[in-house]
């Protein structure tokens, strides 16, 4: 019975340490390496009509760990008139980050848009992203002067500016590792005190009926082993 019960523990502790092995593998499979590409897709609107996702090709989306500039092309709006402000969003990633609404057109600004993307990571996992519209510097605009006129005359797709720039963050958190340190020991020393306790389940019981046992052999007669 001892030996069914050692061996179901043993059972269940290889299928805890192949599922943990299985998720550590897929998470090690889902990481990014410097230099790839990560996901990006674009949903723009006008008026109330927005469009659907499209993806962007590699040349056009981040570089994971890779600070850079790139022109994206936007298409021009069903029914664009120029009377309203036209804008589009992004959606970053296999994790899917998804960026508030960013003016590109019609803005308010006289000055050519840029697109400044911030992104987080750790390791090879991307963490979050913020985008923001913001007027390009004058100096790049000094470099390529068919950029103002570009954006600003009619002729379609226009090009926007997208500056990539990634910030990485410690792997090394001293509290969270404090905590699941913790947490691991509580762990160890519940399973442990459940395995003491059920290896000497066997003993116990049967000390206790070889106890009864002398205590009714009459005349007090010592059991011999």
């Amino acid at each position: 019975m001892r030996m069914r019960k050692n061996f179901e523990s043993m059972a269940k502790f290889t299928v805890l340490s192949m599922l943990f092995l299985l998720s550590t593998t897929a998470s090690i499979s889902c990481a990014y390496r410097p230099g790839d590409i990560v996901p990006l897709s674009r949903m723009g609107q006008y008026h109330s009509s927005r469009t659907v996702w499209h993806d962007m090709v590699g040349r056009h989306c981040p570089m994971f760990a890779v600070n850079r500039e790139v022109l994206i092309p936007i298409p021009k709006p069903t029914g664009y008139t120029g009377a309203d402000p036209y804008k589009i969003t992004f959606q970053v990633g296999r994790e899917k980050f998804l960026l508030p609404w960013l003016y590109i057109v019609n803005r308010k600004s006289s000055e050519v848009p840029m697109i400044d993307m911030h992104l987080r990571y750790s390791g090879g996992d991307l963490l979050g992203v913020t985008a923001k519209v913001v007027d390009m510097p004058h100096h790049y605009v000094e470099i390529h002067p068919n950029i103002r006129e570009q954006f600003w005359g009619a002729h379609w797709p226009k090009h926007v500016l997208v500056r990539y720039t990634w910030e990485e963050r410690s792997e090394i958190d001293v509290s969270s590792g404090f905590y699941v340190l913790f947490g691991s020991g509580l762990m160890l020393s519940f399973v442990l005190s459940i395995y003491i306790l059920q290896s000497s389940k066997d003993k116990i019981a049967r000390f206790v009926k070889e106890t009864v046992a002398e205590d009714n052999l009459p005349g007090g007669v010592e059991k011999v082993e």
